[in-house]
């Protein structure tokens, strides 16, 4: 019998679970509480419990040739970043290319899920879903946990003295749907994420004030990056990834430094981050909105007073209509007993992300939990492929209890560094050396361009004779949405010279052993 395996979930680590699962043999069952598929990408006007939120405005933050699944292009007509409906557009595309409707419950809600009696045999899982009111108890070989971390907000209120006076409006970043509330108002936004600079950019067009209170600061991004490129396929490619990482901690560092600090200088903006490293924020419009006035960057808070409040080494108060508090998510899986995965302080102790570290077997995992400087699709997608050759036994080689408690405290790790561990794992990680000599061309731009997901299809299990192809070209759709008026002509990164000279430093990487 075909081993049968629960996916907790239908949004985009749900789909590629699910997937990923027919493509190996498995049986998924994917059991997905509202109606439909897309998580949180599926926008709607009300806010669900236990589903995450979003605001019409919201546009992906990662590239679309970046943020593809392996095996499956954009369309080369859609915008190079991607309004939410597009992506939900695509994730429906998907789900009906490869035949995984078939396979959702909706309307069905996971309430919990526990070892089955001979679990140390087995490795198998009960299961119980509720639908209708109805509970059902189901046993699983396996159990895939996609349900995200963008449900439960974190609000601290204790964090913030005072707040109890305030005689204003405040609210979580999960209640904002439309910048009307915002009218006239003189709002301050409490935390500087994405959401955070979004929410803040959106209220001062129409807000009398807008005010941004940081602790921490943090590096600003853009969207629009050298010459006009999507940030993450400048960034992310394997001889800038090779650079960043053959040179010294410090020296790395301050090439970032230098890097982010050429657009603008964050000091002069109220923008420098303490820590020298960790997570950018990506906007577009935050430089000249402060420029211009619209927003104000203030340090962190040290009290809310009836209708104003007291910033940190700031003598005078500032008065104030609303707060919204954009302090992010608490990572909580409550179908799930404290004993399978431990939370504390946001974190979890789990192997490369992914499997609890002290399951006698390995048939639970979680998908979708990390952030790296790049795009979540491919890396679930990556995880989930990892996943069904491990419950299937093709990996059980590994020793989870080595490695014990291995989450990074920071929860963040460098985006292709983790790709082509997974992609080794399965052996599915390209060989820049060996296409050198089979097929050049191929070699170069996988070396010298973005490290698009494609790569991760030229070889190995579940490899796509579509992937070379899609490499060769990935440009090709990036300038197609936008080079509206001239005539097309094929463009990359990569002009002759510089190919010569990187065809030389290809060579020394090489030697080294990338």
């Amino acid at each position: 019998t075909r081993m049968r395996v629960a996916v907790v979930g239908a949004g985009v680590s749900g789909l590629a679970a699910t997937k990923c699962c027919l493509e190996e043999g498995l049986e998924p069952t994917c059991f997905e509480q509202s109606q439909d598929i897309g998580g949180l990408w599926r926008y709607t006007e009300h806010i669900e419990a236990g589903r995450p939120s979003l605001y019409p405005s919201v546009i992906s933050n990662t590239s679309k040739e970046m943020s593809a699944f392996s095996d499956f292009p954009y369309p080369e007509d859609f915008p190079v970043f991607l309004p939410n409906a597009l992506l939900l557009e695509y994730l429906r595309c998907y789900a009906e290319c490869f035949g995984l409707q078939e396979h959702i419950k909706y309307g069905t809600t996971v309430i919990s899920i526990q070892k089955h009696l001979d679990f140390a045999t087995t490795g198998q899982w009960d299961v119980v879903t509720e639908a209708d009111g109805k509970q059902t108890s189901h046993i699983f070989d396996a159990v895939m946990v996609c349900s995200g971390n963008f449900s439960e907000p974190s609000l601290p209120l204790h964090c913030f003295p005072g707040i109890d006076k305030f005689q204003g409006q405040y609210f979580h970043s999960r209640q904002y749907k439309h910048p009307d509330v915002f009218q006239g108002k003189r709002v301050l936004v409490v935390g500087m994420g994405n959401s955070g600079v979004d929410i803040a950019v959106e209220a001062s067009r129409v807000a009398a004030k807008v005010t941004i209170s940081t602790s921490r600061g943090a590096w600003l991004i853009t969207r629009v990056f050298d010459q006009g490129y999507p940030w993450d396929m400048v960034f992310n490619t394997r001889l800038m990834y090779l650079i960043r990482n053959s040179l010294p901690g410090p020296l790395s560092r301050g090439l970032i430094n230098y890097k982010v600090n050429q657009r603008i200088n964050h000091e002069n903006y109220g923008l420098q981050p303490e820590k020298r490293y960790f997570l950018p924020v990506l906007n577009d419009d935050l430089p000249s909105y402060i420029l211009t006035g619209r927003i104000t960057i203030k340090p962190g808070i040290k009290e809310f007073k009836n209708n104003s409040v007291v910033f940190h080494n700031y003598p005078e108060e500032e008065p104030i209509d609303i707060i919204v508090f954009c302090t992010g998510y608490n990572v909580s899986f409550p179908f799930l007993e404290e004993a399978v995965i431990k939370v504390e302080n946001k974190h979890a102790s789990l192997y490369k992300y992914v499997f609890p570290t002290h399951l006698e077997k390995p048939t639970l995992a979680v998908l979708g939990l990390i952030k790296t400087l790049g795009a979540m699709m491919p890396v679930s997608e990556m995880q989930a492929r990892w996943v069904t050759r491990v419950f299937k036994g093709r990996r059980v080689n590994i020793n989870f209890s080595l490695f014990g408690l291995s989450f990074d405290k920071i929860l963040k790790t460098e985006w292709l560094l983790y790709m082509d561990t997974l992609a080794s794992f399965i052996g599915a990680k390209p060989s820049v050396l060996r296409l050198l000599f089979r097929d050049p061309w191929l070699a170069l731009t996988i070396f010298f361009g973005p490290c698009t997901p494609y790569q991760y299809r030229l070889g190995g299990p579940g490899c796509w004779e579509g992937a070379r192809q899609a490499i060769l070209t990935q440009w090709d759709r990036v300038l197609k949405p936008t080079r509206t008026r001239v005539p097309d002509s094929s463009s990359s990164l990569c002009p002759s010279l510089l190919t010569v000279v990187g065809f030389l430093l290809l060579l020394v990487a090489l030697i080294f052993g990338f």
